[in-house]
């Protein structure tokens, strides 16, 4: 039996014991929930079947296993998401994926280089492999890297240079950040240069703090050294005096414009091998009285080491670099597609930018059209603003694909850039022209090379929540969290036309005790319903896939809409799979069509003007109002009466004839933290009631819940005194 079912029949069991409390008027102040239902004042559309959905994630080899089971995938569909998009870990952590392992290395002889999957229509893929990258080197770029067998030096990208991009490499210059974890004196450097290597480059050091913090924006900026400017540079192992006394500083950057365009140790053959720049190894630090070397050294109290950040990796690698330990795996398109999972509508999909190239990412695309399997769109890498690149170069890099792209299928919506969740614009160091916005430096890098209409769509994560300070009155900063993020990428130059998509959603960035709690099944509601208040397009919340619950620092908890042991049987339902059946099963109809979305509000607050009561209200292809109520009141209930009103034609009107009530929130599910065994009492179900037609019908709210109000309002009665004030 499915919850589905099961909350059929407590609609039909409250419906026989109305005459009590849900649908009773009951002694308290009577709130107004206005709804301007005039025609023409809808504030957006969309369709659920594709504007409304999850997503899913890496999994071990034995977790695709059994995910990918028949019944996982029905409970995964139960929940009542529609489309689904497929989130790339593997990019996530620094790493070449073989979407399939059936293809060719561009040094065949030693299985190594770059790799081209085939589109041969071979065995269907089910798993998808990472490989460690060794061009790495010593760089984190600010993720957790995959790790791999063989670390040899630090390289760029080399689809950043003229050979590719047609421009300067000045225009594309390439990086090197070193975080030393705190402030201490530097004078002098020492770079063990690989080939390529720069010949000409400066060695700055960072006034202010927080360089390389681009979510919250770095505040500071760049000064050369006196003597840190270099041209007609050589290569090797070279030291450098810097200054004559030494500076003080936690961030010294090599900021490189020319490259010596030499080979690499993989030879001429290729010309990737040749372009961008190449680095061993850094080294700063003092001289002292006998012009000596004094390397800075790490303070044994100090937990973190020194770090090293880089403007791009090349994508080369070996069949050594394998993950073939059966963790961080992908599903493999053949099963994602074939599996049910994607509910028989077009997925989401990626390919691989920052560390792949756009042959490999064509020939994915011609793969799965040749199986004939649906594409809604396309997201171009992963959370480059979480691996440091520069708006210019994740835009010279999006150019290229969406060309190679394009020649498989003209017709494909290409999107991006899959920002990390974040609440404020993403501003980076400036330009020459003093421009900080990384958003609006990528659109203008479209908009200059003629290619702005390759951005079919802009997506990014949603995750608005520090996950150990959550409190309950963190529930009312949502709607105005999501709508303002909406708001800066508009001001930041998208286009109107542009949708704007949450593809990847969650409370928090890391796992917190509030997400399985009836907090999180608020919090969702308020999630979705603000975004498309906000004039957002399409939502994908994550993950769709059970979880086992662990340990965090508020509580025990897990990411998912499922309670799951550590072989991913189900054990229980969380707050978040009740919210979801509330969101589309209740509020939305499915395979319906288009809906429209009216403004409304409710007048409850509390002492200190936080808004207690939320309202989303749709009006639905079948011809029904459905109004999404969420009280965010904690300890109390709250009664409303539900006006819409037409000011075109001076109209008010409620709803007519009877109204389906389907109520879920802290009367029904309880969250007991008790470590591995915690879990929900009571779990559900949302309750519902019909509730008949009286001459002044109000609804209560019960604390701390969503409620789904949903009928027919009589236009044609509107001109009738239905004494609603």
């Amino acid at each position: 039996m499915t919850r589905r079912t099961l909350a059929v029949m407590a609609i039909a069991v409250a419906s026989s014991l109305c005459a009590g409390s849900v649908c009773a008027q009951v002694a308290e102040p009577v709130a107004t929930v206005r709804v301007d239902a005039t025609p023409g004042h809808a504030i957006n559309s969309f369709d659920p079947d594709s504007a409304l959905g999850s997503s899913i994630d890496v999994l071990s080899r034995t977790g695709i296993d059994k995910v990918y089971s028949p019944h996982i995938v029905q409970e995964s569909l139960s929940a009542g998401w529609g489309p689904i998009s497929y989130r790339n870990n593997t990019e996530l952590r620094m790493a070449a994926w073989h979407w399939t392992e059936n293809g060719t290395w561009s040094d065949h002889a030693h299985q190594s280089g770059y790799f081209t999957a085939s589109t041969e229509l071979k065995e269907p893929t089910r798993y998808i492999l990472s490989y460690a990258l060794p061009h790495r080197g010593f760089s984190t770029s600010g993720d957790r890297p995959i790790q791999g067998p063989t670390l040899t030096y630090w390289k760029s990208n080399p689809y950043l240079t003229s050979k590719f991009t047609g421009e300067s490499d000045a225009l594309h210059p390439q990086w090197v950040v070193v975080d030393l974890k705190s402030e201490r004196a530097v004078d002098e450097i020492r770079i063990a240069w690989a080939s390529p290597y720069a010949t000409s480059y400066r060695v700055e050091y960072w006034i202010g703090k927080d360089a390389l913090d681009f979510d919250r924006g770095p505040q500071g900026e760049w000064k050369t050294f006196p003597s840190g400017t270099l041209t007609s540079a050589s290569g090797g192992a070279v030291t450098l005096k810097l200054a004559e006394a030494p500076v003080s500083a936690q961030y010294f950057r090599i900021w490189m414009t020319e490259s010596s365009n030499t080979c690499d140790e993989h030879g001429p053959d290729d010309l990737r091998n040749c372009v961008g720049y190449a680095i061993k190894e850094i080294e700063l630090g003092t001289t002292d009285a006998n012009n000596q070397f004094l390397a800075a050294a790490q303070d044994p109290s100090e937990k973190q080491h020194f770090s090293y950040c880089s403007s791009s990796i090349d994508p080369w690698h070996s069949a050594g670099d394998v993950n073939a330990s059966g963790s961080a795996q992908h599903s493999g398109f053949d099963l994602f597609f074939t599996s049910g999972l994607t509910n028989n509508l077009p997925a989401l999909i990626p390919v691989t930018m920052l560390y792949g190239t756009p042959d490999d990412a064509a020939a994915q695309i011609a793969y799965i059209e040749k199986r004939g399997y649906p594409i809604a769109g396309i997201e171009m890498g992963e959370e480059p603003d979480g691996k440091r690149a520069l708006p210019e170069d994740y835009g010279a890099l999006y150019v290229q694909w969406a060309t190679a792209i394009h020649k498989v299928d003209p017709k494909l919506k290409l999107g991006g850039p899959v920002f990390e969740g974040v609440n404020e614009d993403i501003t980076v160091w400036p330009d020459t022209q003093g421009r900080k916005s990384w958003m609006g430096r990528f659109v203008a890098y479209l908009k200059a090379h003629g290619r702005l209409s390759d951005l079919s769509f802009v997506s990014f994560e949603h995750y608005p929540y520090d996950p150990c300070t959550i409190t309950w009155k963190s529930l009312y900063q949502e709607p105005q969290l999501t709508k303002h993020i909406l708001e800066v990428w508009r001001a930041d130059g998208v286009p109107k036309n542009v949708p704007l998509m949450i593809t990847e959603d969650h409370l928090a960035p890391g796992l917190t005790g509030p997400m399985s709690t009836i907090f999180a099944a608020l919090w969702l509601a308020d999630n979705v319903g603000s975004f498309f208040e906000g004039g957002g397009a399409v939502f994908y919340h994550s993950p769709i896939q059970p979880e086992p619950v662990r340990d965090s620092c508020l509580g025990w908890a897990t990411w998912s809409n499922f309670l799951a042991d550590r072989d991913y049987h189900i054990t229980g339902y969380t707050s978040l799979y009740f919210a979801a059946h509330m969101i589309n099963l209740e509020w939305v109809h499915h395979r319906s069509g288009v809906h429209q979305l009216f403004p409304s509000s409710a007048d409850v607050k509390d002492s200190k003007g936080n808004v207690l009561v939320t309202s989303y209200t749709v009006h639905r292809p079948d011809g029904q109002w459905a109004v999404m109520l969420v009280n965010r009141d904690e300890n109390s209930s709250h009664t409303v009466r539900v006006v819409f009103d037409d000011s075109r034609a001076r109209r008010k009107a409620s709803f007519s004839g009877p109204v389906t009530l389907v109520t879920f929130g802290s009367q029904q599910y309880v969250w007991k933290n008790d470590a591995e065994n915690s879990h929900a009492d009571p779990d559900g179900p949302p309750v519902g009631t019909v509730v008949p037609e009286t001459r002044d019908r109000t609804f209560v709210l019960p604390m701390a819940s969503i409620t789904v109000l949903r009928g027919d309002v009589d236009r044609f009665s509107w001109g009738k005194d239905r004494r609603i004030n």
